[in-house]
């Protein structure tokens, strides 16, 4: 897919002042997804990121392909952004010692070790926090710093819930279609570090912030786990449709059904509008689908009626009508269709880093007044060993050189 230019969205306003955290160093010591994709975001909003990395094979990402863009997985490109790259050897005296200088220059430090692993390195919380008491130090772990249980985003979506009520009622649990926790727990690791940092400018004070895979997907479950918790009853698998709205779903549409249309009605005046423009307007009258309620208790016999009204019409041209009338709805995109629709709707996706690297996505971030950071391409492995190396071995007054386009 061709990118976008690299250049902001007409319609965003141009900010005028650094990047909010323009100044702030952050020892990237995590690996895999939700740790580098939180130090990924800080980056974003302009903090100098530096990722540590064993020697040799460096982050697991790097080899979780295909595809392989230049050798390293995609995967690895697309939360590793605009980061200088170091590697060191923690069994090692020398490089250890280089990462406790890392974390003793830091404002930041976010590491995903399995709890208690670094202290023999003089890198758990307790002992970065005595050298740096203004250090904001993350743990982000699978299932808490009290559990040496490893956290891989499948196995918690299994364990904690998610793929139980993702999938067909008559087919198999299904996870979601990407390592969704992950990039919740790293949402919340950047709001639990924000936090902190606020704190450390009113007292001067850094802590040690805690976040993981199992709490955050419980968190994010929303009307689901208030409904197990209202009811002592879990919920369960319904494909596309909404346990509490509808019509909230895929309906087929056009000849044959052979077409699927997301339709959203989140309240009365939105079904109304529908079933006037399908051209049944006495759907919102009859007394089984006049309400919500009534609509979900009549579910199934509501989209026998509604899918034989739409499959005198295609996707694309119910779209046009329903959005032109009010109702929410649009077209089962794939990735394509879904950038595509970024694109034209101003919002300049892509974000090119630089010949035969794999372009970023845009962030999603917008400020008014400063700028998110224009990403920089991912490090290669080891690629600022020398600049960090002879940085950390300089007295700390000296400025560490930033990563530039390449």
């Amino acid at each position: 897919m061709a990118s976008t230019p690299d250049g902001p969205p007409a319609s965003r306003p141009a900010p005028t002042g650094p990047p909010p955290l323009e100044g702030l160093l952050v020892a990237d010591f995590s690996r895999v997804l939700a740790g580098p994709l939180a130090a990924a975001t800080l980056a974003d909003l302009g903090a100098t990121v530096v990722k540590v990395e064993r020697p040799g094979d460096g982050d697991d990402t790097r080899a979780w392909g295909p595809p392989f863009v230049d050798g390293t997985a995609a995967y690895f490109d697309c939360a590793n952004r605009s980061k200088q790259g170091v590697t060191l050897d923690l069994a090692d005296r020398g490089d250890a010692a280089l990462a406790r200088e890392l974390a003793a220059r830091a404002d930041i430090l976010i590491e995903n070790f399995k709890p208690g692993s670094l202290a023999r390195y003089g890198l758990d919380q307790a002992s970065a926090l005595a050298a740096n008491p203004g250090l904001v130090y993350c743990s982000i772990t699978g299932f808490g710093t009290g559990s040496a249980l490893p956290g891989y985003d499948f196995v918690v979506q299994a364990v904690g819930g998610l793929m139980s009520i993702t999938g067909a009622p008559d087919g198999e649990p299904h996870k979601v279609g990407v390592a969704l926790v992950d990039v919740l727990t790293a949402k919340d690791a950047v709001a639990a570090i924000l936090a902190a940092l606020h704190h450390r400018d009113r007292t001067g004070e850094g802590q040690h912030v805690e976040v993981n895979l199992l709490a955050s997907l419980l968190g994010s479950l929303a009307n689901q786990a208030s409904s197990y918790l209202a009811t002592g009853r879990a919920p369960g698998r319904m494909g596309n449709q909404h346990p509490s709205i509808a019509p909230y779903e895929t309906l087929h549409c056009g000849q044959g059904g052979a077409e699927l249309l997301a339709v959203a009605c989140g309240n009365d005046g939105q079904f109304r509008t529908l079933a006037m423009t399908l051209g049944v307007p006495g759907l919102a009258e009859d007394p089984r689908y006049a309400t919500n309620g009534e609509r979900v208790r009549n579910r199934a016999e509501l989209v026998v009626v509604l899918e034989a009204a739409l499959a005198a019409r295609g996707a694309a041209e119910w779209q046009a009508l329903l959005t032109a009338a009010g109702v929410p709805c649009g077209p089962v995109n794939d990735l394509a269709g879904a950038f595509a629709l970024a694109a034209e709707l101003g919002l300049a996706p892509v974000v090119d880093v630089g010949p035969g690297r794999v372009p970023q996505v845009r962030s999603p971030l917008t400020l008014t007044a400063t700028p998110v950071r224009p990403p920089v391409a991912p490090p290669r492995l080891g690629e600022h060993n020398d600049a960090v190396r002879a940085w950390l071995a300089a007295p700390a007054s000296h400025p560490l050189p930033a990563a530039t386009p390449r």
